[in-house]
Protein backbone atom coordinates (compact mmCIF):
# COMPACT_ATOMS: atom_id res chain seq x y z
CA UNK A 1 0.00 0.00 0.00
CA UNK A 2 1.42 3.45 -1.08
CA UNK A 3 1.90 5.70 2.27
CA UNK A 4 1.10 9.31 1.86
CA UNK A 5 3.30 11.92 3.34
CA UNK A 6 3.15 15.52 3.71
CA UNK A 7 5.87 18.10 5.26
CA UNK A 8 4.82 18.82 8.74
CA UNK A 9 1.45 21.18 8.77
CA UNK A 10 3.02 24.32 11.12
CA UNK A 11 6.82 23.17 9.95
CA UNK A 12 5.42 24.52 6.01
CA UNK A 13 3.30 27.08 6.67
CA UNK A 14 5.75 28.93 8.72
CA UNK A 15 8.24 28.46 5.86
CA UNK A 16 5.85 29.50 3.19
CA UNK A 17 4.24 32.37 5.08
CA UNK A 18 6.32 33.53 8.28
CA UNK A 19 5.07 37.08 8.65
CA UNK A 20 1.34 36.56 7.87
CA UNK A 21 -0.42 36.84 11.67
CA UNK A 22 -1.43 33.00 12.84
CA UNK A 23 -3.30 33.53 16.07
CA UNK A 24 -5.05 36.95 17.51
CA UNK A 25 -5.56 36.71 21.68
CA UNK A 26 -6.92 39.19 23.21
CA UNK A 27 -4.32 41.90 22.59
CA UNK A 28 -1.52 39.66 21.60
CA UNK A 29 -0.63 39.18 17.86
CA UNK A 30 1.65 35.93 16.79
CA UNK A 31 2.60 35.57 13.13
CA UNK A 32 3.29 31.99 12.06
CA UNK A 33 7.00 32.37 12.22
CA UNK A 34 6.60 33.00 16.14
CA UNK A 35 4.06 30.11 16.36
CA UNK A 36 6.52 27.78 15.19
CA UNK A 37 9.27 28.98 17.09
CA UNK A 38 7.10 28.72 20.20
CA UNK A 39 6.14 24.94 19.30
CA UNK A 40 9.79 24.53 18.94
CA UNK A 41 10.86 25.33 21.96
CA UNK A 42 8.08 24.19 24.05
CA UNK A 43 8.86 20.40 21.57
CA UNK A 44 12.01 20.74 23.66
CA UNK A 45 10.81 21.52 27.00
CA UNK A 46 7.87 18.49 26.50
CA UNK A 47 11.06 16.07 25.26
CA UNK A 48 13.10 17.10 28.40
CA UNK A 49 10.03 16.05 30.42
CA UNK A 50 10.04 12.57 29.07
CA UNK A 51 7.16 12.91 25.91
CA UNK A 52 8.04 10.70 23.05
CA UNK A 53 7.06 10.09 19.50
CA UNK A 54 4.61 8.18 19.42
CA UNK A 55 3.03 8.28 22.79
CA UNK A 56 -0.40 9.15 23.43
CA UNK A 57 -0.76 12.06 25.79
CA UNK A 58 -3.36 13.37 27.23
CA UNK A 59 -3.87 17.42 26.88
CA UNK A 60 -6.50 19.22 29.64
CA UNK A 61 -6.36 23.19 28.35
CA UNK A 62 -8.35 25.86 27.79
CA UNK A 63 -9.03 28.49 25.07
CA UNK A 64 -5.51 30.34 25.01
CA UNK A 65 -2.47 30.66 22.65
CA UNK A 66 -0.18 28.43 24.89
CA UNK A 67 -2.86 25.73 24.15
CA UNK A 68 -2.31 26.18 20.47
CA UNK A 69 0.97 26.24 20.82
CA UNK A 70 1.16 22.84 23.37
CA UNK A 71 -0.68 21.54 20.41
CA UNK A 72 1.63 21.85 17.58
CA UNK A 73 4.63 21.15 19.53
CA UNK A 74 3.05 17.84 20.07
CA UNK A 75 2.40 17.48 16.28
CA UNK A 76 6.02 18.65 16.06
CA UNK A 77 7.01 15.88 18.26
CA UNK A 78 4.98 12.94 16.57
CA UNK A 79 2.72 12.95 19.56
CA UNK A 80 -0.89 11.87 19.59
CA UNK A 81 -2.73 14.50 21.79
CA UNK A 82 -5.62 12.60 23.50
CA UNK A 83 -7.95 15.75 23.88
CA UNK A 84 -9.90 16.09 27.54
CA UNK A 85 -12.94 17.81 27.59
CA UNK A 86 -12.47 20.41 30.81
CA UNK A 87 -15.79 20.42 31.69
CA UNK A 88 -15.78 16.80 32.81
CA UNK A 89 -15.30 15.47 36.29
CA UNK A 90 -12.39 14.04 38.01
CA UNK A 91 -13.79 11.08 37.41
CA UNK A 92 -14.72 10.87 33.83
CA UNK A 93 -11.07 12.44 33.14
CA UNK A 94 -9.47 9.47 34.67
CA UNK A 95 -11.68 7.09 33.09
CA UNK A 96 -10.76 8.37 29.56
CA UNK A 97 -6.87 8.84 30.93
CA UNK A 98 -6.81 5.30 31.76
CA UNK A 99 -8.54 3.88 28.75
CA UNK A 100 -6.31 5.88 26.09
CA UNK A 101 -3.32 4.69 27.94
CA UNK A 102 -2.22 8.26 27.77
CA UNK A 103 1.66 8.25 29.17
CA UNK A 104 1.34 12.08 31.13
CA UNK A 105 -1.32 14.74 30.98
CA UNK A 106 -0.52 18.33 30.25
CA UNK A 107 -2.73 20.27 32.09
CA UNK A 108 -3.81 24.19 33.49
CA UNK A 109 -2.21 24.82 36.66
CA UNK A 110 -5.43 25.38 38.52
CA UNK A 111 -6.63 21.77 37.65
CA UNK A 112 -5.46 20.27 40.96
CA UNK A 113 -8.19 18.18 41.99
CA UNK A 114 -7.66 16.12 38.97
CA UNK A 115 -3.56 16.21 39.39
CA UNK A 116 -3.96 14.40 43.13
CA UNK A 117 -6.20 11.87 41.67
CA UNK A 118 -4.13 10.35 38.25
CA UNK A 119 -1.67 7.70 38.71
CA UNK A 120 0.11 9.06 35.69
CA UNK A 121 2.90 12.17 35.30
CA UNK A 122 1.23 15.55 35.08
CA UNK A 123 2.80 18.34 33.89
CA UNK A 124 1.74 21.89 34.73
CA UNK A 125 1.63 24.73 32.83
CA UNK A 126 3.65 25.89 34.78
CA UNK A 127 6.14 23.57 34.83
CA UNK A 128 6.67 23.03 31.34
CA UNK A 129 7.37 26.53 30.61
CA UNK A 130 10.30 26.97 33.23
CA UNK A 131 11.90 24.23 31.93
CA UNK A 132 14.95 24.31 29.89
CA UNK A 133 14.37 23.12 26.65
CA UNK A 134 16.74 20.79 25.11
CA UNK A 135 17.39 20.47 20.79
CA UNK A 136 13.58 18.56 20.21
CA UNK A 137 13.98 15.63 17.36
CA UNK A 138 11.28 16.92 15.31
CA UNK A 139 9.26 15.06 12.85
CA UNK A 140 9.75 16.74 9.66
CA UNK A 141 7.37 14.47 7.69
CA UNK A 142 3.92 13.27 8.65
CA UNK A 143 2.01 10.13 7.40
CA UNK A 144 -1.46 11.13 6.52
CA UNK A 145 -2.52 7.32 8.00
CA UNK A 146 -1.02 9.01 11.58
CA UNK A 147 -2.66 9.35 14.63
CA UNK A 148 -3.14 13.45 15.39
CA UNK A 149 -5.52 13.32 18.09
CA UNK A 150 -7.95 11.52 20.18
CA UNK A 151 -10.89 12.95 21.21
CA UNK A 152 -13.47 11.21 23.23
CA UNK A 153 -17.33 10.76 21.87
CA UNK A 154 -19.92 9.46 24.30
CA UNK A 155 -21.75 6.10 23.76
CA UNK A 156 -25.11 5.37 23.04
CA UNK A 157 -24.22 2.63 26.26
CA UNK A 158 -21.52 2.34 28.33
CA UNK A 159 -18.32 4.56 28.42
CA UNK A 160 -17.09 6.98 25.78
CA UNK A 161 -15.15 6.06 22.81
CA UNK A 162 -11.67 7.92 21.98
CA UNK A 163 -12.29 8.82 18.54
CA UNK A 164 -8.90 8.59 16.16
CA UNK A 165 -8.48 11.36 13.70
CA UNK A 166 -5.59 10.96 11.48
CA UNK A 167 -4.12 13.70 9.77
CA UNK A 168 -5.06 12.82 6.69
CA UNK A 169 -8.83 13.35 8.55
CA UNK A 170 -7.84 17.11 8.93
CA UNK A 171 -6.33 17.54 5.64
CA UNK A 172 -9.58 16.23 3.88
CA UNK A 173 -11.60 18.15 6.27
CA UNK A 174 -10.04 21.64 5.65
CA UNK A 175 -9.82 21.06 2.10
CA UNK A 176 -13.01 20.40 1.81
CA UNK A 177 -14.21 23.09 3.71
CA UNK A 178 -12.79 25.13 1.88
CA UNK A 179 -13.72 23.91 -2.01
CA UNK A 180 -17.64 24.60 -0.08
CA UNK A 181 -16.91 27.81 1.69
CA UNK A 182 -14.13 29.19 -0.68
CA UNK A 183 -10.94 30.59 0.64
CA UNK A 184 -9.98 34.02 0.36
CA UNK A 185 -6.88 36.05 1.25
CA UNK A 186 -8.58 38.08 3.67
CA UNK A 187 -10.53 35.07 5.35
CA UNK A 188 -9.75 35.56 9.37
CA UNK A 189 -11.90 32.68 11.66
CA UNK A 190 -12.79 33.84 14.70
CA UNK A 191 -13.22 30.85 17.33
CA UNK A 192 -14.90 31.00 20.55
CA UNK A 193 -15.82 27.62 20.66
CA UNK A 194 -13.60 25.55 22.66
CA UNK A 195 -10.01 24.08 21.06
CA UNK A 196 -11.23 20.42 22.76
CA UNK A 197 -14.22 20.21 20.50
CA UNK A 198 -13.74 19.12 16.72
CA UNK A 199 -15.10 22.25 15.66
CA UNK A 200 -12.91 24.61 17.62
CA UNK A 201 -9.78 22.12 16.75
CA UNK A 202 -10.15 21.95 13.26
CA UNK A 203 -10.10 25.81 12.80
CA UNK A 204 -6.53 25.53 13.54
CA UNK A 205 -5.86 23.00 11.33
CA UNK A 206 -7.20 25.12 8.70
CA UNK A 207 -5.55 27.77 10.19
CA UNK A 208 -1.98 26.21 9.13
CA UNK A 209 -2.91 24.65 5.91
CA UNK A 210 -4.75 28.03 4.54
CA UNK A 211 -2.30 30.33 5.96
CA UNK A 212 -5.09 32.04 7.94
CA UNK A 213 -5.54 33.98 11.27
CA UNK A 214 -7.89 32.63 13.66
CA UNK A 215 -9.04 35.13 16.31
CA UNK A 216 -9.11 33.26 19.41
CA UNK A 217 -11.21 33.62 22.33
CA UNK A 218 -11.12 32.08 25.30
CA UNK A 219 -15.09 31.92 25.69
CA UNK A 220 -18.13 32.92 23.98
CA UNK A 221 -19.45 36.48 24.91
CA UNK A 222 -21.84 37.95 22.42
CA UNK A 223 -20.84 41.46 22.55
CA UNK A 224 -17.14 40.59 22.40
CA UNK A 225 -17.80 38.59 19.04
CA UNK A 226 -19.64 41.51 17.36
CA UNK A 227 -16.56 44.07 18.02
CA UNK A 228 -14.03 41.45 17.03
CA UNK A 229 -16.48 40.74 13.63
CA UNK A 230 -15.86 44.89 13.24
CA UNK A 231 -12.76 45.43 14.54
CA UNK A 232 -10.28 42.39 13.71
CA UNK A 233 -12.05 41.95 10.53
CA UNK A 234 -13.54 38.40 11.17
CA UNK A 235 -14.74 36.84 8.24
CA UNK A 236 -16.17 33.72 9.07
CA UNK A 237 -17.12 32.36 12.68
CA UNK A 238 -18.17 28.60 14.09
CA UNK A 239 -21.45 28.94 16.21
CA UNK A 240 -23.83 26.82 17.96
CA UNK A 241 -27.47 27.72 18.09
CA UNK A 242 -27.41 29.34 21.85
CA UNK A 243 -24.49 31.44 20.34
CA UNK A 244 -26.37 32.58 17.60
CA UNK A 245 -29.16 33.36 19.31
CA UNK A 246 -27.56 35.58 22.03
CA UNK A 247 -25.78 37.38 18.66
CA UNK A 248 -29.06 38.24 17.31
CA UNK A 249 -30.60 39.43 20.32
CA UNK A 250 -27.19 41.50 21.05
CA UNK A 251 -26.32 42.99 17.94
CA UNK A 252 -27.95 46.77 17.51
CA UNK A 253 -27.04 47.50 14.31
CA UNK A 254 -29.37 46.49 11.29
CA UNK A 255 -26.62 43.79 10.00
CA UNK A 256 -22.64 42.73 10.29
CA UNK A 257 -20.03 44.61 7.71
CA UNK A 258 -19.91 43.63 4.76
CA UNK A 259 -16.74 42.03 5.47
CA UNK A 260 -18.53 39.38 7.42
CA UNK A 261 -18.80 36.05 4.99
CA UNK A 262 -21.02 33.72 7.40
CA UNK A 263 -21.79 31.66 10.58
CA UNK A 264 -21.20 28.28 10.23
CA UNK A 265 -23.84 26.49 12.40
CA UNK A 266 -23.11 23.16 13.40
CA UNK A 267 -24.09 21.27 16.61
CA UNK A 268 -27.56 20.03 16.17
CA UNK A 269 -30.65 21.10 14.01
CA UNK A 270 -31.01 25.10 14.42
CA UNK A 271 -34.88 25.95 14.88
CA UNK A 272 -36.39 27.55 12.23
CA UNK A 273 -37.59 30.77 14.19
CA UNK A 274 -33.78 31.22 14.46
CA UNK A 275 -33.17 30.67 10.83
CA UNK A 276 -35.40 33.40 10.22
CA UNK A 277 -34.48 35.96 12.63
CA UNK A 278 -30.95 35.84 11.25
CA UNK A 279 -32.51 35.88 7.43
CA UNK A 280 -34.15 39.59 9.10
CA UNK A 281 -30.62 40.82 10.10
CA UNK A 282 -29.08 39.91 7.38
CA UNK A 283 -26.97 37.02 9.03
CA UNK A 284 -25.67 34.20 6.55
CA UNK A 285 -26.26 31.55 8.32
CA UNK A 286 -25.06 28.08 6.70
CA UNK A 287 -25.94 24.81 8.22
CA UNK A 288 -23.75 22.40 8.49
CA UNK A 289 -23.89 18.63 9.66
CA UNK A 290 -21.12 17.05 11.02
CA UNK A 291 -19.27 15.03 14.44
CA UNK A 292 -16.30 14.14 16.39
CA UNK A 293 -16.25 11.03 13.42
CA UNK A 294 -16.38 13.23 10.60
CA UNK A 295 -13.30 15.55 11.94
CA UNK A 296 -16.33 18.39 11.63
CA UNK A 297 -18.59 19.02 9.54
CA UNK A 298 -19.14 16.08 6.70
CA UNK A 299 -22.35 18.34 5.15
CA UNK A 300 -22.71 22.05 4.56
CA UNK A 301 -25.19 24.49 2.53
CA UNK A 302 -23.28 26.14 -0.01
CA UNK A 303 -23.78 29.67 -0.02
CA UNK A 304 -25.96 30.39 -2.71
CA UNK A 305 -28.80 27.79 -1.10
CA UNK A 306 -28.93 29.57 2.21
CA UNK A 307 -32.90 30.65 1.80
CA UNK A 308 -33.94 28.48 -0.41
CA UNK A 309 -33.03 25.54 1.45
CA UNK A 310 -33.45 27.57 4.66
CA UNK A 311 -33.46 24.28 7.23
CA UNK A 312 -31.40 22.22 5.37
CA UNK A 313 -27.73 21.20 6.27
CA UNK A 314 -27.02 20.97 2.65
CA UNK A 315 -24.95 18.31 0.54
CA UNK A 316 -21.86 16.40 1.36
CA UNK A 317 -18.51 18.08 1.01
CA UNK A 318 -16.42 17.41 -2.13
CA UNK A 319 -14.23 14.72 -0.82
CA UNK A 320 -17.15 13.24 1.34
CA UNK A 321 -20.40 11.03 0.31
CA UNK A 322 -23.73 10.14 2.08
CA UNK A 323 -26.71 8.42 1.79
CA UNK A 324 -30.03 7.81 3.72
CA UNK A 325 -30.71 3.73 4.58
CA UNK A 326 -33.82 2.07 5.74
CA UNK A 327 -33.74 -0.08 8.07
CA UNK A 328 -33.75 -3.18 5.82
CA UNK A 329 -30.55 -1.47 4.83
CA UNK A 330 -32.00 -0.22 0.96
CA UNK A 331 -31.56 3.15 0.02
CA UNK A 332 -34.48 5.88 1.08
CA UNK A 333 -35.97 7.47 -1.26
CA UNK A 334 -36.24 11.17 -1.55
CA UNK A 335 -37.99 12.32 1.36
CA UNK A 336 -37.79 9.22 3.46
CA UNK A 337 -36.45 8.85 7.11
CA UNK A 338 -34.12 6.78 7.45
CA UNK A 339 -30.62 6.30 8.89
CA UNK A 340 -27.95 8.88 7.62
CA UNK A 341 -24.36 6.71 6.71
CA UNK A 342 -21.46 8.61 5.51
CA UNK A 343 -17.99 8.01 3.33
CA UNK A 344 -14.82 9.94 3.18
CA UNK A 345 -11.42 10.74 3.80
CA UNK A 346 -11.89 12.77 6.73
CA UNK A 347 -13.82 10.47 8.84
CA UNK A 348 -12.18 8.45 10.79
CA UNK A 349 -10.47 4.66 10.81
CA UNK A 350 -12.24 3.55 14.40
CA UNK A 351 -12.23 3.88 18.09
CA UNK A 352 -9.14 3.86 20.42
CA UNK A 353 -8.78 0.09 21.59
CA UNK A 354 -12.10 -0.79 20.35
CA UNK A 355 -12.25 -2.89 17.65
CA UNK A 356 -15.36 -4.51 18.35
CA UNK A 357 -17.11 -1.42 18.22
CA UNK A 358 -15.15 0.21 14.95
CA UNK A 359 -16.48 -3.28 13.50
CA UNK A 360 -20.10 -2.35 14.40
CA UNK A 361 -20.04 1.24 12.91
CA UNK A 362 -18.43 0.01 9.61
CA UNK A 363 -19.42 -1.24 6.80
CA UNK A 364 -17.84 -1.39 3.66
CA UNK A 365 -16.00 1.66 3.99
CA UNK A 366 -19.11 3.51 4.92
CA UNK A 367 -19.64 4.66 8.94
CA UNK A 368 -23.28 4.14 10.44
CA UNK A 369 -23.91 7.55 12.19
CA UNK A 370 -26.98 6.50 13.93
CA UNK A 371 -28.48 9.98 13.08
CA UNK A 372 -32.06 9.68 11.46
CA UNK A 373 -32.77 12.35 8.55
CA UNK A 374 -33.67 12.64 4.95
CA UNK A 375 -32.62 13.67 1.55
CA UNK A 376 -34.67 15.98 -0.69
CA UNK A 377 -35.10 15.17 -4.69
CA UNK A 378 -32.27 17.53 -4.83
CA UNK A 379 -30.01 15.81 -2.30
CA UNK A 380 -30.21 18.04 0.40
CA UNK A 381 -30.11 16.83 4.07
CA UNK A 382 -32.42 17.77 6.38
CA UNK A 383 -31.10 16.32 10.00
CA UNK A 384 -34.50 15.29 12.13
CA UNK A 385 -33.01 13.70 14.98
CA UNK A 386 -29.35 13.67 16.35
CA UNK A 387 -29.58 10.06 17.25
CA UNK A 388 -32.60 9.62 18.62
CA UNK A 389 -32.03 9.47 22.28
CA UNK A 390 -29.56 11.73 22.04
CA UNK A 391 -30.10 15.26 24.12
CA UNK A 392 -27.99 18.14 22.24
CA UNK A 393 -27.65 21.14 24.91
CA UNK A 394 -25.40 23.95 24.01
CA UNK A 395 -24.23 22.38 20.98
CA UNK A 396 -22.66 19.85 23.90
CA UNK A 397 -23.56 15.91 22.93
CA UNK A 398 -25.36 14.71 26.57
CA UNK A 399 -26.22 11.07 26.56
CA UNK A 400 -28.86 9.84 28.85
CA UNK A 401 -27.78 6.22 29.43
CA UNK A 402 -24.51 7.81 31.37
CA UNK A 403 -26.65 10.33 33.24
CA UNK A 404 -29.13 7.11 34.31
CA UNK A 405 -25.51 4.93 35.35
CA UNK A 406 -24.94 7.33 37.78
CA UNK A 407 -28.62 7.67 39.25
CA UNK A 408 -29.30 4.01 39.24
CA UNK A 409 -25.82 4.03 41.54
CA UNK A 410 -27.83 6.27 44.18
CA UNK A 411 -28.60 3.33 47.11
CA UNK A 412 -32.23 5.03 47.25
CA UNK A 413 -33.26 4.76 43.59
CA UNK A 414 -35.12 1.43 42.16
CA UNK A 415 -35.10 3.10 38.31
CA UNK A 416 -34.44 6.16 36.66
CA UNK A 417 -34.85 7.40 32.90
CA UNK A 418 -33.78 10.45 30.92
CA UNK A 419 -35.13 12.51 28.09
CA UNK A 420 -34.59 15.84 26.82
CA UNK A 421 -36.65 18.74 27.08
CA UNK A 422 -37.13 21.97 24.73
CA UNK A 423 -35.12 24.78 26.27
CA UNK A 424 -35.01 28.33 25.24
CA UNK A 425 -31.65 29.28 25.79
CA UNK A 426 -30.06 25.72 25.48
CA UNK A 427 -31.82 23.79 22.78
CA UNK A 428 -32.27 21.38 25.25
CA UNK A 429 -31.57 19.85 28.58
CA UNK A 430 -31.88 16.62 30.19
CA UNK A 431 -34.62 15.62 32.96
CA UNK A 432 -35.05 12.23 34.52
CA UNK A 433 -37.62 10.23 36.06
CA UNK A 434 -37.21 8.63 38.88
CA UNK A 435 -38.47 5.60 40.75
CA UNK A 436 -37.32 5.80 44.48
CA UNK A 437 -36.99 2.30 46.75
CA UNK A 438 -39.34 1.17 48.68
CA UNK A 439 -39.65 3.66 51.93
CA UNK A 440 -36.70 5.92 50.48
CA UNK A 441 -37.86 9.51 50.90
CA UNK A 442 -34.72 11.23 48.77
CA UNK A 443 -35.42 14.70 47.68
CA UNK A 444 -34.58 16.24 44.52
CA UNK A 445 -32.12 18.68 45.60
CA UNK A 446 -30.14 15.74 47.33
CA UNK A 447 -30.33 14.08 43.62
CA UNK A 448 -28.89 16.89 41.97
CA UNK A 449 -25.92 17.56 44.31
CA UNK A 450 -25.11 13.58 43.99
CA UNK A 451 -25.68 14.24 40.01
CA UNK A 452 -23.24 17.60 40.59
CA UNK A 453 -20.17 15.02 41.91
CA UNK A 454 -20.28 12.89 39.57
CA UNK A 455 -21.19 14.58 36.03
CA UNK A 456 -20.15 17.67 34.27
CA UNK A 457 -22.75 20.53 35.07
CA UNK A 458 -24.04 20.28 31.70
CA UNK A 459 -25.57 16.98 32.42
CA UNK A 460 -27.18 16.95 35.70
CA UNK A 461 -30.42 17.15 34.69
CA UNK A 462 -32.72 20.34 35.03
CA UNK A 463 -35.60 18.54 37.00
CA UNK A 464 -36.28 15.35 38.55
CA UNK A 465 -39.70 13.95 38.50
CA UNK A 466 -40.83 10.65 40.59
CA UNK A 467 -43.04 8.06 38.94
CA UNK A 468 -44.38 4.53 40.24
CA UNK A 469 -42.82 2.57 37.19
CA UNK A 470 -41.05 3.83 34.45
CA UNK A 471 -41.79 2.66 30.82
CA UNK A 472 -39.85 -0.72 29.77
CA UNK A 473 -40.97 -3.14 26.74
CA UNK A 474 -40.90 -6.99 27.52
CA UNK A 475 -37.40 -7.47 26.70
CA UNK A 476 -36.90 -4.82 30.34
CA UNK A 477 -35.03 -2.30 27.59
CA UNK A 478 -36.47 1.12 28.67
CA UNK A 479 -38.70 2.99 26.17
CA UNK A 480 -37.15 6.53 26.13
CA UNK A 481 -39.44 7.39 23.39
CA UNK A 482 -42.48 6.95 25.99
CA UNK A 483 -40.73 9.19 28.54
CA UNK A 484 -41.01 11.80 25.65
CA UNK A 485 -44.45 11.39 25.48
CA UNK A 486 -44.77 11.90 28.62
CA UNK A 487 -42.94 15.28 28.60
CA UNK A 488 -45.50 16.28 25.32
CA UNK A 489 -48.42 15.14 27.61
CA UNK A 490 -47.58 17.45 30.48
CA UNK A 491 -46.65 15.00 33.11
CA UNK A 492 -43.11 16.92 33.11
CA UNK A 493 -43.65 19.71 35.56
CA UNK A 494 -41.12 22.36 35.72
Amino acid sequence: MQVETMPNFLEKRAFLTPERTAIFFNEETVSFKELYDRSYQTAGRLQKLGIQNGQYVGVLLKNHVDTVVILFALQLLGVKAVILNIRLTTTELSWQLNDSKAASLIMEDEFLEIKREVEIPVITKDQLFVTTPEIPVIQKEINLADVCTIMYTSGTTGNPKGVLQTYGNHWWSAAGSALNLGYNESDRWLCSVPLFHISGFSILMRSVIYGMPVILHESFEAEKTINDIKSKQATIMSVVGTMLFRIVNTLKDPQLPNHFRCFLLGGGPAPLPLLEACLAKKLPVFQSYGMTETSSQIVTLAPEYSITKLGSAGKPLFPSQLKVLLDNGEIAPPNKAGEIVVKGPNVTTGYLFRPDATKEKFNDGWFYTGDIGLLDEEGFLYVLDRRSDLIISGGENIYPAEIESVLLSHPDIDDAGVTGIKDETWGQVPVAFIVRKEGARVTEIQLKQFCLEHLAKYKVPKSFQFADILPRNAAKKLLRRKLREWVNEGRYSE
